[in-house]
This record gives C-alpha cells, structure tokens and sequence, in this order.
C-alpha cells in the first residue's frame, strides 16, 4: 500500500527540528520525518510516544533466564542428578552463569524480532527510500491533501523553515 506525501528535503538538523515543529503546530498530518543519522528531540517535535520495546526486551529476558533456569532445574534434579562433589543437585550459583546468558541472548533476539516485525523490514519487502536522505539531507514527509491551495501553503510552510526543495511523491507506508 502506498501514500501520497509532500516531501520537504532539509541541509541540516536544526532545520529539520524547527519545520516538524511548525508543520505539527500548523495542523498537517506528518507521514513521517527521515534522517541520516539520530537526531536528538526529533521524537519529541514529532509528538511519538515512548517506545513499548524496552518491556519486549524486559519480557524477552525475563523469558530467557525463567526458561533457562528452569532446565538447569530439571536436568540436574530430575532427569539426571549427579553427585558432584558433594554438593546439593539444586545448587544455584552453578546455574547463574547459563541463566544469564541465555537471559541476555532471548532479550536480544525477540527485541530485533519484534522491531524487524514492527517496522515491516521482513524479506521480500518492497520499500523505497527517499533519494540522498541516507547520504547528506533531511526529509519530512506531509500527508497529501487533495485541494492544490493546501499544498501550496505547505509547500511555502517547508521553504520558509529552510527547505531547499520539495517534491510529491508516492511512498510505501
């Protein structure tokens, strides 16, 4: 499925920040903004909400370390306990080390998952990025209105906040 947008292309940050504050205080419908690199108080200017990943990546680890703690648990207990030393077949800190480890490898694992699925990066994905955008500009992208007053006046909205050029075009969103 693709959209219709009004790109806006940007020579530096500062810029960039300043127009998607004014486009959202405007009234337009951001489609979205892109970079090269991070930006610092782009989520902020944009109006995004925090991010839920940090509690996938919690539950993803929480996952991790539940699952292995309960292997180490039923190996060395149930199915084959072994006399080692002397010492208890439950014997946590002997299971600190595997726990962790598989903790830190299912946090990493579903998060990547989880961003890859929510951002529709998957094989086979079709999408097109905006010329120069990874190289040295900045892009805002404005939902399309249909009456060519409104994109003129958001045309002239992205020139007077430092935009060197526009363009319409058609996007996967």
């Amino acid at each position: 499925m693709s959209a219709r947008v009004l790109v806006g292309y940007f020579d530096s940050e500062e810029k960039v920040l300043d127009a998607t504050r004014a486009v959202r205080e405007a009234g337009y419908a951001l489609h979205d903004v892109y970079t090269p690199y991070a930006v610092h108080g782009l989520d902020e200017a944009m109006g995004l909400k925090s991010s839920r990943l940090t509690w996938v990546c919690f539950g993803g680890g929480l996952l991790g370390g539940s699952l292995a703690l309960a292997l180490e648990l039923y190996t060395s207990v149930v199915s084959w306990p072994l006399n080692v030393g002397g010492k208890p077949f439950n014997s946590f800190p002997a299971f600190v080390p595997v726990a962790f480890e598989l903790t830190v490898l299912f946090a990493a694992l579903i998060t990547v998952g989880s961003f890859l699925a929510r951002v529709k990066l998957f094989p086979g994905n079709r999408r097109v990025a905006l010329p120069r955008v990874t190289d040295d500009r900045f892009a805002i992208a404005l939902e399309a209105r249909e009456a060519p007053s409104e994109a003129s006046i958001a045309e002239e909205l992205l020139r007077r906040h430092g935009a060197v050029e526009t363009a319409r075009m058609e996007v996967a969103s």
